[in-house]
Parts: C-alpha cells; sequence; structure tokens
C-alpha cells in the first residue's frame, strides 16, 4: 500500500474527558471500594462541578453525596465556604432562574450534609 501511495491513517482511542474521568472516579469508589484509589485531581474537578446538573448528573450527585461524608479537612472547610458563598450570591439574586434553583437545591443538600 505504501508503494501505491495510500496512506493508512491509525485511529487513536479517544481519551476520555475530565468529566468522564471523575465519574468513573465515584463510581468506583462506590461500586468497588477494594480498587479504589483517592485521586486529588477526580476529587477537586467533581467539588468544582457538583453543583452543575449537565456535569454531575442526579444519578452521580445522589453517590456524590455520599462522598462527601467522608471529605475532611480543608477540602471539607473549602466545600462549605464556597456553599455558604454560593447561597449568599443566590439570596441577593432574583431566584427566577431554573438553573440556579436547582443549583441552589444542591447547594442547600451539600450544606446540610457537612454542616
Amino acid at each position: 500500500m505504501r508503494e501505491a501511495g495510500i496512506s493508512i491513517k491509525k485511529v487513536e482511542p479517544k481519551k476520555p474527558s475530565g468529566c468522564e474521568r471523575a465519574l468513573a472516579y465515584l463510581t468506583s469508589w462506590s461500586k468497588t471500594p477494594e480498587e479504589w484509589k483517592f485521586q486529588k485531581t477526580r476529587q477537586t474537578w467533581l467539588l468544582l462541578h457538583m453543583y452543575d446538573k449537565e456535569k454531575v448528573p442526579d444519578k452521580y450527585f445522589t453517590i456524590l453525596l455520599d462522598y462527601l461524608q467522608g471529605l475532611q479537612g480543608g477540602a471539607r472547610d473549602k466545600t462549605v465556604q464556597k456553599a455558604e458563598a454560593f447561597m449568599k450570591e443566590f439570596d441577593s439574586s432574583d431566584g427566577e432562574d431554573p438553573t440556579l434553583l436547582e443549583k441552589c437545591e444542591r447547594i442547600r443538600q451539600v450544606l446540610q450534609l457537612l454542616s
């Protein structure tokens, strides 16, 4: 084929996105705890995006709430501080936006769990 000038392109497998990796990490924590290993980057991604229903669907959010119960130290404190700041921001807004209401409900759940 090379002699005929035909090039063959190798198709490289698509690498999972940060979202896919974080959700797989969470699923692993839930389903196979004996094989699960802590990964700070995955935890950080989850903590940054946990209020976004697009990135962390409801079925994963319930698992994430269980995961958050074990959160310790600075990560726990920072998560509570951010949630409280988001809640103050929500309280000062008009509260009409449905996506903001969904986010607020998640924030409430996290604050109830960690406070």
